[in-house]
């Protein structure tokens, strides 16, 4: 029990401070919802299915680079700073290669969105939007190496202070370069993209200067020049990265895909599914911080080799994230009318969107329970499995079957037509996703212990 109580301390306080840097992370997007809704409802519009796009290719990316998490707390786990600190300057070669890929999809937005129907009246506008944040992308990815390498050794102290101070920048930034002032013409949605490029680089500026200056970054030694490619390194990093990118480009996609393919459905539906998913986004990043940090411990202790001290801090983290998902669940349900007219004006779009935030609700009571058990997978380097799971239940369930209820195609459709549908199925998937991830979690944790 003394151990349970320990490790919930060290989870707690390691998430609290991780999600205090997350939400001021999806505060950025906060920002650019509630400035674009207020520029225009088709600014809202395009919004929703630009942000879908660069979400699906961005989080599949730095899923790559967080994936490394495990890697990174077993060698702090095991006293090996400066094997750390090489690690993580082997980490640069896939982030180059990984940019260049993500920068590559983001400039060819314009066929994704004519093969998905979005209008094209907002083809232009996203173009643009995406243009921008494909120059944000390589330095998104290179502060989420440092995020992640700060979380692997426990300190999320600065990740949280920069991510904070970013925000203060960006919201200014946001509202001067989207309805322009003081000799800058008003820009509209891409104005939201250039003030996000221009807080990265200053982000970036100031993670190189703690790196170098900072004395909790100075054992690990990473500011020295890199070093040529390590295959024998790059290739534990593809074995366990790869999969595992792979599964979290499956899960944002199925997610931001709803954007998508509400999109042809009007102006009024797009813009409620882009306060529901912007809803379920904010709420995803407690369980992504419990997430983080009860994957950071329980690395921690593998590399100790002490595989009972890790199975308590994996219970410990799941009592947590049951508890705290269940709250969030309710609250979100209770306050959903409120929490819509919050976002936009319009009583068409508000209706909507408080109607699919009682399904966001549910969503997001599987979505926590799921990536807890995720993370927790990967600590022990179970990758391949939850990326064929993800596959069939998120896009088979969640997006086909939601597709087909949701344009008519189904007996059922009857009163779930629309976004509705999209949401009830991927509520009805993401279930059954938590529900094999921890029973697969729960037989690999019996078996370390029994070795």
């Amino acid at each position: 029990m003394f151990l349970r109580l320990f490790d919930l301390r060290a989870i707690g306080s390691h998430a609290a401070t991780i999600w205090v840097g997350q939400l001021a992370v999806m505060a950025f997007a906060i920002t650019d919802t509630l400035v674009a809704g207020r520029f225009a409802p088709e600014a809202l519009a395009a919004l929703s299915v630009g942000t879908a796009i660069y979400i699906s290719i961005y989080v599949g990316l730095q899923g790559f680079v967080q994936a490394l998490l495990p890697i990174w707390a077993q060698l702090h786990g095991a006293g090996k700073p400066l094997r750390l600190g090489y690690s993580v300057r082997q980490s640069l070669h896939v982030t180059a290669v990984c940019a260049v890929l993500g920068m590559a999809v983001l400039l060819q937005g314009g066929p994704i969105m004519r093969l998905v129907g979005v209008p094209a009246a907002l083809q232009p506008v996203v173009s643009d939007y995406l243009a921008i944040q494909a120059l944000t992308l390589p330095l998104a990815l290179l502060a989420r190496v440092f995020n992640t390498f700060s979380q692997s050794i426990g300190r999320p102290q600065w990740v949280t202070g920069l991510q904070a101070g970013g925000l203060l920048l960006k919201i200014p930034l946001s509202i001067w370069f989207t309805f322009g002032g003081l000799g800058v013409p008003a820009m509209g949605l891409p104005g939201c993209a250039l003030a996000t490029f221009i807080t990265h680089v200053v982000l970036l500026a100031l993670m190189g200067l703690l790196l170098r200056r900072d004395r909790s970054y100075r054992p690990y030694q990473v500011w020295q020049r890199i070093e040529r490619p390590d295959w024998a390194e790059l290739r534990s990093f593809v074995h366990l990265g790869l999969p595992s990118s792979i599964a979290i480009w499956v899960e944002v996609t199925a997610f931001t895909m709803m954007s998508l393919l509400v999109a042809p459905m009007g102006t009024t539906a797009a813009a409620a599914q882009q306060i529901a998913s912007n809803l379920a986004a904010v709420l995803f990043m407690w369980p992504l911080s419990l997430a983080i940090a009860t994957s950071a411990r329980v690395s921690y202790w593998r590399g100790a080799r002490q595989p009972g001290n890790a199975v308590q801090a994996l219970r410990s983290g799941l009592l947590v994230g049951a508890t705290s998902a269940a709250l969030a669940a309710l609250l979100l349900a209770l306050l959903r009318e409120p929490l819509a007219r919050l976002y936009v004006q319009q009583a068409a779009v508000a209706g909507l969107a408080a109607s699919l935030l009682l399904l966001v609700a549910l969503y997001h009571l599987a979505d926590a329970m799921q990536v807890m058990a995720l993370f927790l997978l990967r600590c022990y380097h179970v990758v391949t499995a939850p990326t064929a799971i993800y596959t069939v239940l998120l896009w088979g369930i969640g997006i086909g079957v939601g597709y087909l209820l949701a344009y008519g195609h189904l007996p059922l459709a009857r009163g779930w037509a629309g976004p509705q549908a999209f949401w009830g199925m991927s509520a009805l998937a993401m279930g059954l996703v938590a529900t094999v991830f921890l029973l697969l979690l729960r037989r690999v944790a019996k078996s370390e212990l029994a070795d």
